[in-house]
């Protein structure tokens, strides 16, 4: 799916202010173990996928607690360091080579002034991170692994052939053993 039919699932835009969109982003490669963004330090860009895994974590303990992963077409951001330009609580990586599209805060806020369709269309874009982050919540204190593991696999079945899966794990909430025999026993 490219960009744009990815976006207009959010909000419909026009094509003359998707422009206005395309015309400020800045092309951005990062290579494979890369960091984006690491703790204490502000994210300052909001990236879109092009190509490539990223995956957001953080670290207590020498334990690592996946959050979330990014691939294209999708945006690629800690949250609330970018929105709240705060210096960031935890890690932003790529696990491929990775080709993003950078914009910059200053350049989102100016086309937010600018487009109310741009502006209705990342409102809906966080709305739905929102509800996104909920059923998350949800689903890791209220389903079984098998449930968590088959939800995964329908919602991002590519990842299985991209990501380590200690970090799918992780992401799971499942013991590495676990997940093992998850992916050599369910057949999705």
């Amino acid at each position: 799916m490219d960009r744009y039919a990815y976006l207009c699932q959010f909000h419909p835009i026009p094509p003359a202010d998707y422009a206005l969109l395309e015309a400020k982003l800045r092309p951005r490669s990062f290579r494979k173990g890369e960091f984006i963004v690491v703790p204490g330090e502000v994210q300052r860009e909001l990236y879109f996928v092009r190509e490539g895994v990223q995956m957001s974590y953080a670290e207590t303990d020498k334990k690592l607690h996946v959050i979330a992963f990014t691939y294209a077409p999708g945006p690629c951001a800690l949250p609330e360091s970018f929105a709240a330009q705060q210096p960031a609580a935890y890690y932003l990586t790529c696990l491929t080579d990775s080709r993003l599209d950078a914009l910059s805060y200053a350049d989102l806020e100016a086309l937010l002034d600018q487009s109310p369709s741009l502006e209705r269309l990342f409102r809906k874009m966080a709305e739905a991170m929102l509800a996104g982050v909920i059923h998350r919540h949800v689903e890791l204190h209220a389903a079984g692994m098998e449930e968590r593991y088959r939800a995964f696999c329908r919602r991002s079945p590519h990842l299985l052939q991209l990501v380590p899966h200690k970090y799918i794990a992780s992401y799971l909430g499942i013991d590495p053993t676990n997940f093992s025999k998850l992916f050599n026993q369910v057949k999705i």
